[in-house]
């Protein structure tokens, strides 16, 4: 079976395909901008040309920026196609994996610094289907630049970066114990 062409991360050859696109200004200090390229369908039924996804600070930019480009370039192997590297200018995405990137963009924006490495570890833990499905969720009503932190965003800002350790819900539950039997308050409901 022969693929056909691609640029970027798995992005198609073709004239104006739906991809996303990551650009990534000269410097070390301006935001990385993520932006969703509707294509052909673009300008049609109130869709627009494009949209931006996310405005990222360049500090969490470099602190996700190895990790999507390995998992990407993972899948990008598994399908027989080319792999690439993040680079000056625009970078091209395929859409899937432009929905996977929103999906640790968005959950990463707001957050610690400190807490960036285990979203990252989390979103790795996802499966490609529940980050298009978070996507979908987030991106419909809170899926602009400017919606940092509000809704969905938040909730996958919460559920990726404050997760507990197995540990940590142990000693949680360790504080949370049930009180013994005969310290435990009665309902009158059974008494004969």
């Amino acid at each position: 079976m022969t693929q056909r062409p691609t640029v970027g991360f798995g992005c198609p050859n073709e004239m104006d395909p739906h991809h996303f696109s990551v650009t990534i200004p000269a410097g070390n200090t301006a935001e990385v901008i993520v932006t969703e390229h509707f294509g052909l369908r673009g300008g049609a039924n109130g869709l627009p040309d494009e949209l931006v996804r996310c405005r990222l600070p360049r500090t969490v930019w470099r602190a996700i920026a190895d990790d999507l480009r390995r998992v990407f370039n993972e899948r990008l192997k598994d399908s027989g196609l080319p792999t690439s590297r993040w680079s000056t200018g625009m970078n091209k995405v395929e859409r899937l994996l432009g929905k996977e990137l929103c999906v640790l963009t968005w959950s990463t924006e707001r957050a610690e610094t400190g807490l960036i490495p285990g979203a990252v570890k989390r979103w790795v833990g996802l499966r490609p289907e529940e980050r298009w499905w978070l996507f979908a969720m987030a991106s419909r009503s809170t899926g602009n630049a400017e919606d940092a932190d509000i809704g969905w965003r938040k909730a996958l800002r919460v559920a990726l970066t404050e997760e507990p350790s197995t540990d940590e819900v142990i000693e949680i539950r360790k504080v949370r114990r049930k009180p013994p039997r005969d310290e435990r308050p009665t309902l009158p409901l059974f008494d004969e």
